[in-house]
């Protein structure tokens, strides 16, 4: 594959702060590159670099002759009063394109990315549809190389998947940084990982995340055996040098300075070989109540139309609940309902007596951009109280691997990640009963995602978590809760189930709207086409397919039952009733559509 881009050496710092150093990659046609790397590692300035937007300090980035490369960041904006199609049309300004082709581009692009009115404006749109614009923007002028950063951030899963399909099939190389591991696991031809760590400041593996996993593994495990054979060169020449050589000879010179070069490259490698972690560990209460929360037949309603109706749920402890559905769906509204923000617009919500809350908002709106990170963590003096221990404020910001030199620092000059990690070092002084998480894996690297599910695993309240994270939820979520965006809500025994459930409805739906409007006149005119027992089964095919919807709408209400919400078993004999339900829907208008072949 010929090579569409390469970096050569780059550095960049901002002030005394070195982000990376000595960065080389190449990206070839075809190519899906991953990159991945802590928070602070530079990922969001290495992109813009290979895109063209900043300078390197040192070491150079050359594209091919004519490669045209397309950017998406990772918070895109746009003039909330402009047009989908005024945005897409104005990415075209320049280019030599005839009218027919400019229109042709527009409607594929536009029908690629889901978008049905071009004149909607983006003042209108979701931040799972601006994310979708954004993309749409960089495919419009045809790139032969994409550069996207956090992609998946905003998206729903549904939109998660298509972006997966989208780049998997696109005829343009791909560099995209993400921390959703299904998504670097599916999409993924080669995978890098911008850290300090390694020697060259970046370690690139060819294949998916399962192959990068296994291959950084034998190099950390090489490391570490290399820091263990240095110490121990290095602990002989030390006791060498305390038997007081002379250096008489040149000899002796050289062993010393022998010793010097071994001290420090095992500095640098146990430097590297050092990782730190944030110290995540929500606090819990002692509460012994069972029922902690519990939701009856509970609706929303926003704007004249209804999000989900009859609804029921059940929080108990040592619970976690996956909220799953298309954005606009209805899950934040469900987890602001939860807390008491808002009314549900039926039903009712019953809180256990004192129940502690804790609510991690999507949008980080509690944040003052404008306080410095210390008043962030501690509004008041310097000392924060964490399990009834006082805990002075640089331990606890070094704790989420912030540095005392950032204390100092605005919000508003924090990365997304460690806005989120702030957020969380909050969350976590104050005591709970229920935690409500919403999308708190926004924009945090894969280190602190793996503690993140430790955490949350070990949390011994009820926690209900809605994320796009395909791989916390199938590791956390003992149930899955699907809002379809259009007033229905199920129950399901994990993500898979929920996905079943979409295909096999809409292939229900779909028979639905291919059955004759009135078939009964036509059978009426040939009815001497149909045998007799034929004719038996149509007349009361009608009957039997509403009595089969009625029983399976019966059984999809039976596992919204809060019973049946928190007892496994039952939830599973449910879900198995549901497929065979749904199965006898599906062979019943099949069945019609076979009848009513032999009266055309």
């Amino acid at each position: 594959m010929a090579v569409l881009l390469t970096a050569n050496s780059i550095s960049k710092s901002f002030g005394t702060r070195l982000l990376f150093r000595g960065i080389s990659l190449t990206v070839s046609d075809g190519e899906r590159l991953g990159l991945i790397g802590p928070n602070g590692a530079g990922k969001t300035t290495l992109m813009r670099i290979l895109a063209g937007l900043d300078a390197p300090d040192e070491g150079e980035v050359a594209a091919r002759k004519l490669t045209r490369i397309g950017f998406v960041p990772q918070e895109p904006e746009f003039p909330p009063q402009a047009t989908v199609g005024e945005v897409l049309e104005g990415a075209l300004k320049g280019l030599a394109i005839e009218p027919a082709e400019l229109d042709a581009r527009l409607n594929v692009t536009l029908g690629k990315a889901g978008f049905r009115d071009p004149a909607v404006r983006t003042g209108e749109l979701s931040g799972g549809w601006l994310k979708r614009l954004a993309i749409a923007r960089a495919l419009v002028a045809a790139p032969d190389l994409l550069l996207l950063d956090e992609p998946t951030n905003h998206l729903d899963l549904e939109g998660i998947e298509w972006l997966e399909k989208l780049l998997k099939a696109g005829p343009f190389a791909s560099i995209f940084v993400s921390h959703d591991r299904y998504f670097l696991e599916t999409v993924s031809t080669r995978l890098g990982e911008l850290n300090r760590a390694y020697p060259e400041g970046v370690f690139l593996v060819p294949g998916n995340y399962s192959e990068f996993l296994s291959r950084r593994e034998q190099f950390l495990a090489a490391q570490r055996k290399l820091e263990e054979a240095l110490a121990n060169k290095v602990d002989r020449e030390i006791e060498w040098l305390r038997r007081g050589p002379k250096a008489r000879t040149s000899k002796s010179r050289a062993r010393i300075d022998q010793a010097g070069r071994l001290m420090e490259e095992l500095a640098a490698v146990t430097s590297r070989n050092t990782t730190a972690a944030a110290g995540i560990d929500f606090t819990a209460t002692d509460r012994k109540t069972k029922r902690l929360i519990v939701a009856e037949k509970v609706a929303a309603r926003v704007a004249g139309r209804m999000l989900f109706e009859n609804l029921n749920l059940t929080l108990v402890p040592d619970i976690c609940l996956g909220l799953v559905g298309p954005n606009g769906s209805g899950k934040t509204t469900l987890l602001r309902m939860l807390t008491g923000e808002i009314e549900p617009a039926a039903g009712s919500i019953r809180c256990a007596e004192n129940l502690r809350i804790v609510y991690f908002e999507q949008h980080r709106e509690s944040l003052d951009p404008g306080v410095s990170l210390r008043r962030a963590l501690a509004p008041e003096g310097d000392l924060v109280v964490f399990r009834e221990r006082p805990v002075h404020v640089a331990g606890w910001a070094k704790r989420f691997l912030f540095s005392a030199e950032q204390l100092e620092v605005p919000v508003s000059q924090l990365s997304g990640g460690e806005r989120a990690r702030v957020l969380i070092a909050r969350l976590m002084l104050k005591p709970a009963d229920v935690l409500l998480l919403d999308e708190p894996t926004n924009d945090l690297d894969i280190p602190t995602l793996e503690v993140l599910e430790e955490s949350l695993a070990d949390f011994p309240g009820a926690l209900v978590l809605v994320t796009h994270d395909r791989y916390l939820l199938d590791r956390l979520a003992t149930i899955v809760v699907g809002l379809d965006g259009e007033g229905g809500a199920g129950v399901f025994a994990d993500y898979s189930q929920w996905e079943t459930w979409l295909e096999e409805r809409a292939k229900v739906k779909q028979a639905a709207r291919e059955r004759p409007a009135d078939l009964r006149p036509a059978a009426a005119a040939v009815k001497k086409k149909l045998s007799y027992h034929d004719q038996r089964e149509w007349d009361q095919m009608e009957t039997r397919i509403l009595e089969a919807e009625s029983a399976l709408e019966a059984i999809q209400r039976e596992m919204s039952s809060p019973g049946v919400v928190s007892d496994g078993p039952r939830l599973q004999d449910c879900y198995r009733r549901l497929q065979q339900a749904q199965a006898e829907v599906e062979a019943l208008y099949a069945r019609w559509a076979e009848l009513e072949s032999k009266l055309a």
